[in-house]
């Protein structure tokens, strides 16, 4: 459980006791008290939290699932879009630190606030390690979307996960 939703988790709790207790006072106090209607009032804490737990059970129940997300086609051939250089970061962990395999890699290129999906390959019998400049040629899942942001020299990050794993810039915007 992240820290924001322990703190409102908390909070739901705390307000829920406060007109718990707000109703235990209003029902003790005389019916015209300045205290009976502090009491009637805080018991109307719970409202909120009752507004939006409805807002969310509404949300879950009427929000249809996303679509599946977009991917490159199972054994659909590489088709190079540009030429690339880059540097994937050093691991944080020594033990993660190891030469990058040959095959496809898949990541998010990241420019500005714009991230394209891409895939590179290495060639059978390759590999290099992290820290190294490396060039590729890069296939994006939308080139029809990330090829006019790119034009040769554009400085990127590279993404996988929610992690950024390597910075490079783009050498030639279309090798086809």
């Amino acid at each position: 459980m992240s820290t924001i939703q322990f703190r409102r988790r908390l909070i739901v709790v705390l307000l829920l006791c406060v007109a718990a207790v707000a109703a235990v006072v209003r029902h003790r106090a005389d019916p015209d008290s300045t205290v009976h209607d502090v009491a009637t009032v805080m018991m109307l804490l719970w409202l909120p939290v009752l507004g939006s737990i409805l807002g969310w059970a509404y949300g879950k129940l009427l929000r249809k699932p996303p679509p599946p997300p977009a991917s490159f086609a199972p054994g659909q051939a590489f088709q190079p879009q540009a030429l690339v250089e880059f540097t994937l970061r050093p691991a944080s962990i020594p033990a993660q630190d190891i030469p990058v395999k040959a095959g496809e890699h898949r990541c998010v290129l990241v420019v500005g606030n714009q991230g394209f999906q891409m895939r590179w390959q290495m060639p059978p019998g390759e590999t290099f390690r992290r820290g190294q400049a490396r060039q590729a040629e890069v296939e994006f899942l939308a080139p029809h979307k990330a090829l006019p942001l790119l034009p040769q020299g554009t400085a990127f990050r590279m993404m996988v996960g929610d992690a950024f794993v390597g910075d490079g810039r783009v050498l030639q915007a279309s090798t086809r």
